[in-house]
């Protein structure tokens, strides 16, 4: 039993002729002729005396017709709830964002998004793509910021904007002066890398060309989880940093961060969701605000190349690790 053949005995109630029925639900009449038999054959009851004119429901087609409206009208419902569920711009909403894109970009979001949604109540959390991924995909978060793609079917991704790397030096550094960085060979030793942050890390791999990251040197143990203190170390002249362009756009030292030459390395940022999300409209919102909150240099079009970490061979040997 299906909506559709629901459908076909309601009209025929009301058109009593089944042209005029077919005509009606916009299929041939020996289509419904047939849904009309495969329903009676597959409930065992003769909805219709086909021997009166004009078409007559037997005793229980009419009982059965009754309750095929009323499942009708509350399909109807469950679409019109569902629709309008898609379009709301309230209730609570779990977002999760990179633990390198969140110091950055999440107090322009929040600013931006009080206004576009005033009635939503966003629960924001930190953590690592490897955790978003897990909590989107188990109900625990509605929507995620973070860098693409993720290679995950079931994910769906909404690129927002592409965020460029760029060098950050100690004042000392050889290409201090220079207007734009490239890769320099003792740089690939000092390369500072974030503790678990694997999608990051496996993105400045890529970048510095390096494919077996034990060969970086280890003058020392630490437990690096912020861009923040990578920013110092470098400061410190303890190591060489590629970091987001977000996280140095209030950066006073600005002698410090090269940007590199086109095609520019960047990360795709996007708003990622299950295959069973359902509030479009609050998406487009988020869209929209992330894109209008951006600094101006990232809106401004520049030959880029972008940096997969999900098909890496350090990210994929760290997960499975895990």
């Amino acid at each position: 039993m299906t909506i559709q053949q629901l459908k076909y005995i309601v009209a025929l109630d009301e058109e009593r002729h089944f042209a005029r029925a077919a005509e009606v639900c916009m299929v041939t009449q020996p289509g419904l002729t047939i849904q009309l038999k495969n329903l009676e054959e597959e409930i065992g009851i003769k909805i219709f005396d086909r021997t009166k004119v004009p078409l007559t429901p037997t005793l229980l087609g009419k009982e059965i017709i009754t309750r095929a409206k009323k499942i009708l009208r509350e399909a109807d419902d469950i679409r019109d709830f569902v629709i309008n569920e898609k379009n709301t711009l309230e209730g609570e909403l779990k977002l999760g964002v990179i633990s390198t894109l969140s110091p950055y970009l999440i107090p322009l979001f929040i600013k931006a998004m009080s206004e576009a949604a005033p009635k939503v109540h966003f629960i924001i959390k930190e953590a690592n793509t490897g955790q978003l991924m897990q909590d989107l995909e188990t109900g625990t978060l509605d929507v995620a910021i973070m860098a693409t793609p993720t290679g995950n079917p079931n994910l769906i991704e909404h690129p927002v904007f592409q965020e460029p790397f760029v060098a950050y030096l100690h004042s000392k550094h050889p290409m201090a002066s220079e207007s734009f960085y490239e890769i320099q060979a003792r740089d690939k030793s000092e390369l500072l890398l974030l503790q678990s942050e694997f999608c990051y890390n496996a993105q400045l791999l890529d970048i510095c060309g390096i494919k077996n990251p034990k060969k970086i040197k280890e003058q020392f143990t630490y437990d690096i989880s912020s861009i923040e203190t990578l920013k110092n170390l470098v400061r410190a002249q303890l190591g060489f940093a590629i970091i987001p362009e977000l996280s140095i756009l209030n950066e006073k030292e600005s002698h410090l961060f090269k940007p590199f030459k086109e095609p520019k390395p960047v990360r795709e940022i996007s708003l990622v969701v299950s295959d069973t999300f359902s509030k479009k409209l609050l998406l487009e919102k988020m869209n929209e605000a992330i894109w209008n909150c951006l600094p101006n240099p990232l809106k401004q079009n520049f030959a880029f190349r972008k940096i997969r970490w999900n098909d890496s061979p350090y990210f994929v040997k760290s997960v499975s690790g895990l």
